[in-house]
């Protein structure tokens, strides 16, 4: 789906008073949470293709689930690197694993929502130059149905404010880890004009809203999955049966075997506007 705008390529030429004048625009993929190993190898084998046919300058995938189904260590955020991704987002099972607090400090690609209270390990937000671009990725969380943590909407004022105005101000991408599409709808009407992209992760479904707002924001609910196929949003579909069936507590597992990708390419005007989007689906035959 292409939303607004022209179809994508670059660079475009516009004529303006018998001249021609280049516009450059920028792109960057987003990947949805990475689940698990099975989720890492179909990132290994997929973005590599997906990179040389769609050329981001940017790549940013949440790898909040990535270290067993929950939480990231340092050996999975390298063969997410390795795989071509330049920023890691987090979110509520960021901080699931040993030794996540120290890889949060110790690396400033590995993101944890910005809006965690003061005191909490690592970032929420990075400053990349990447593709001939200025960017600026901000990791947020939600609260509805979710932990009760500090507001996102004012944590994003905040962060703009601070990183992303005066000359040279970035392009502003915004992954929003949150439950509630209500919440991650406001706060994308919210951001409009403020931000090239506010996506959404953390249900690992990938949603069909995508749209870019008045102001020039490119909003999507949801990125989706790069995870198992053969499961229930990541999780082994019989455990998931018998949960809903019992009632039970029973131990969620990381299902393996067959993964796809899901995410979304964005591409962003000079201005700052998105001027197309295009949700990414890789399926594990390759499709």
């Amino acid at each position: 789906m292409t939303t607004a705008g022209r179809p994508s390529g670059r660079p475009v030429l516009y004529g303006v008073k018998g001249w021609l004048q280049m516009a450059r625009t920028y792109r960057v993929l987003m990947l949805g949470d990475v689940v698990g190993d099975s989720g890492i190898r179909a990132v290994a084998a997929g973005l590599p293709e997906l990179a040389r046919g769609l050329a981001p300058d940017l790549v940013v995938a949440n790898g909040e689930n990535a270290a067993g189904g929950f939480g990231l260590t340092r050996e999975a955020a390298d063969a997410l690197f390795a795989a071509g991704v330049d920023l890691l987002t987090g979110g509520n099972h960021t901080w699931e694993k040993k030794g996540s607090a120290e890889l949060l400090d110790a690396d400033p690609r590995v993101l944890r929502p910005a809006n965690y209270p003061p005191g909490a390990a690592g970032r929420g937000w990075a400053r990349i130059e990447k593709g001939g671009a200025s960017w600026l990725v901000l990791n947020l969380q939600g609260r509805e149905w979710m932990k009760a943590i500090d507001c996102p909407f004012r944590c994003a004022d905040a962060v703009l404010a601070a990183e992303a105005t005066g000359p040279g101000r970035p392009l502003v991408v915004v992954d929003f880890h949150a439950e509630s599409f209500q919440e991650k709808e406001a706060l994308g009407l919210y951001l409009d004009g403020r931000a090239s992209v506010v996506a959404g992760t953390h249900t690992h479904v990938q949603t069909m809203d995508g749209r870019v707002l008045p102001g020039g924001t490119a909003y999507l609910g949801d990125l989706g999955m790069c995870g198992p196929e053969d499961s229930v949003i990541g999780v082994k579909a019989d455990i998931c049966v018998r949960r809903n069936l019992t009632q039970m507590p029973l131990k969620m597992e990381t299902s393996e075997g067959p993964s796809g990708l899901r995410g979304a390419l964005f591409e962003i005007g000079e201005d700052g506007r998105c001027l197309a989007l295009r949700p990414v689906r890789v399926d594990a035959s390759g499709a």
